[in-house]
């Protein structure tokens, strides 16, 4: 009875700000095009902003720099070709980085803002190459993943995945995670071929991944949660590291030529 409202406290917070983000982001989803790429880029400069402020704490100005070039970069690389986008992409990471200041420049933080500007320019991509059916998907199976190992862990419970990383997450809501993405794969396969099935369970772990991607740095820096600009959520990167997980894979996948090829 007693540990029942800890379990529970955080559902409705989170639930409260996943309607409203849900909203927002479905209907940029819909229409695409720029507002789709504002979007996507507000979300990557706050999470630069977030890993700046980690890694480089008490430096707001620096932090403030790194998510704005890196923002810029992913909304112009995503609407342009080929040199020009990969050119644009690269300068903006590079620019971002040495915005944190030579003595915050660690393999860490190129690792973390790298694989953020490369999952947001991912996105943005696959919605103008793509079209929209394959961010639902995308967008779906990473929410599956969440959602079921959301109620699976806490219902279930059992072993721990990974407890010095990320010591909530269990192996049973873990598994539950891959077979609500499978199900989504299942649910798009008529769109996107039968392929999407395997495809989605395999990037429902690399959102996990994302997630414990994370909640290392946290551990490492020593935080909480990475703002707490959403309620329930904590920061931008709280809740959108397991969709850069799934994007950056995908994305991989997109140029091994196993997707979209």
């Amino acid at each position: 009875m007693n540990d029942t409202p800890s379990k529970w406290a955080d559902l409705s917070p989170r639930v409260l700000s996943a309607v409203v983000m849900s909203a927002v982001g479905l209907g940029a989803i819909w229409v695409g095009g720029v507002l789709f790429g504002l979007l996507v880029a507000l979300a990557v400069g706050a999470v630069l902003w977030e890993i700046a402020r980690m890694l480089a704490p008490g430096q707001g100005p620096r932090a403030v720099s790194a998510g704005v070039f890196g923002a810029t970069a992913v909304l112009l690389a995503g609407f342009l070709p080929g040199v020009a986008s990969a050119s644009v992409l690269l300068i903006g990471f590079l620019v971002a980085l040495g915005a944190l200041g030579v003595s915050a420049i660690s393999l860490r933080a190129a690792v973390y803002m790298a694989w953020v500007v490369i999952a947001g320019y991912g996105l943005t991509a696959f919605r103008v190459e793509f079209g929209l059916t394959v961010i639902l998907w995308l967008v779906a199976l990473v929410v599956a993943t969440d959602v079921m190992g959301y109620f699976a862990g806490r219902v279930i419970g059992g072993p721990k995945f990974w407890p010095r990383v990320s010591p909530k997450k269990t192996w049973s809501g873990t598994i539950a995670g891959w077979i609500g993405a499978g199900f989504v794969g299942y649910f798009f396969a008529g769109a996107l071929g039968p392929g999407v099935v395997w495809l989605s369970v395999i990037l429902a772990f690399a959102s996990q991944m994302g997630d414990a991607a994370e909640s290392a740095l946290k551990r490492h820096t020593g935080v909480k949660d990475s703002s707490a600009l959403i309620p329930g959520h904590g920061g931008v990167f709280d809740r959108f590291d397991a969709l850069l997980g799934a994007t950056f894979c995908l994305y991989l996948a997109h140029l091994a030529g196993l997707f979209g090829g």
